[in-house]
């Protein structure tokens, strides 16, 4: 055999691939928990497929839970970011949803866990952080679906929600699709608990000017964010359904904390219940826990979206860590 000079070296090592996100299932199946390898990682709930922990890489809770929350898929969470679907609420007035229960039947069905997906794999290429999507499902068909939707909206449906964690963003998507033969109407809403250390100390900017509809003054709901002061406080119970135009920013102490950005969903909810109404609530605990609790919630529920046959609404959500 005739030697070569420029004879490439053998390699140490077989290069491999970056590290990767891990997905693990609790061991009675009703859970799945995402760790980046940064570490910061979330939980979801098969049940509702609501997010239940959003843990920054120092550990770090960002979502508040209520301590009485069921987990046990008896009722619907209390904390995290239970999904509402189709209704806000309830409609007595509207003939499709006025018999389904509040905020209807996606918080409350178990939905299927589709797989995942990584930033190896996403957009075609490798992206400059770690990324990990979770997709779930839940059908008209599906058997986890709560009693009450067949018997009160009887329309044939296609769920596709997605919970998209990066190092310093959690992004929940969802796809309803229409595959019934007549159009129907439906309201979608993230119902976001925002974890914060003092609720006296926070300020709400992205609001100024815009118009909202104030559900605890029952004698003038209707009313306007004024443009001065240019961040809303929070003082007692608010229930508030604002139309802002962009960005809603909280922020603690002056120090701004969460930037939402929405995509599709017109409407944000602020909530905070303040201490009666924490009192009245069974599964809020502890009841000062509503000092440490926002609800900034996006959501399309200004009034009905209507999807043809066929057709389907998208909407999503984005609350990026700005400290």
């Amino acid at each position: 055999m005739v030697g070569r000079a420029n004879k490439p070296k053998e390699l140490s090592s077989t290069p491999g691939l970056p590290p990767q996100a891990t997905v693990t299932f609790s061991e009675d199946n009703s859970r799945v928990t995402a760790e980046l390898p940064t570490g910061e990682s979330i939980e979801v709930l098969l049940y509702g497929a609501t997010v239940i922990s959003w843990k920054d890489a120092s550990g770090d809770e960002k979502l508040w839970l209520s301590e009485a929350a069921k987990l046990d898929g008896s009722k619907a969470v209390r904390g995290g970011i239970p999904l509402v679907f189709p209704v806000f609420g309830t409609a007595p007035a509207h003939p499709q949803t006025k018999d389904l229960p509040q905020h209807g039947f996606a918080r409350t069905s178990r939905w299927e866990f589709l797989g995942k997906s990584t930033s190896e794999l996403m957009a075609g290429k490798t992206t400059n952080e770690p990324t990990v999507k979770l997709d779930f499902g839940l059908s008209s068909a599906a058997p986890g679906l709560d009693s009450k939707a067949h018997a009160h909206w009887p329309f044939k449906f296609n769920l596709i929600y997605s919970v998209t964690l990066s190092p310093r963003s959690l992004t929940t998507s969802i796809v309803a699709t229409n595959d019934d033969n007549s159009s129907f109407d439906c309201q979608v809403l993230m119902h976001t608990y925002l974890r914060v250390k003092d609720i006296t100390k926070v300020e709400i900017s992205g609001l100024a000017s815009a118009p909202y509809f104030d559900k605890v003054d029952t004698a003038n709901p209707h009313k306007t964010q004024p443009a001065e002061p240019a961040a809303v406080t929070i003082t007692g119970e608010t229930d508030r359904v604002y139309s802002p135009v962009g960005d809603v920013t909280v922020a603690e102490d002056r120090v701004p904390r969460y930037r939402v950005t929405r995509d599709n969903l017109s409407n944000v909810v602020i909530w905070n219940p303040w201490a009666d109404k924490a009192q009245a609530i069974a599964d809020f605990a502890p009841k000062d826990g509503f000092r440490h609790m926002l609800c900034v919630e996006p959501g399309a529920v200004g009034g009905w979206q209507s999807v043809e046959a066929g057709d389907a609404f998208e909407g999503a959500q984005t609350i990026k860590l700005l400290d």
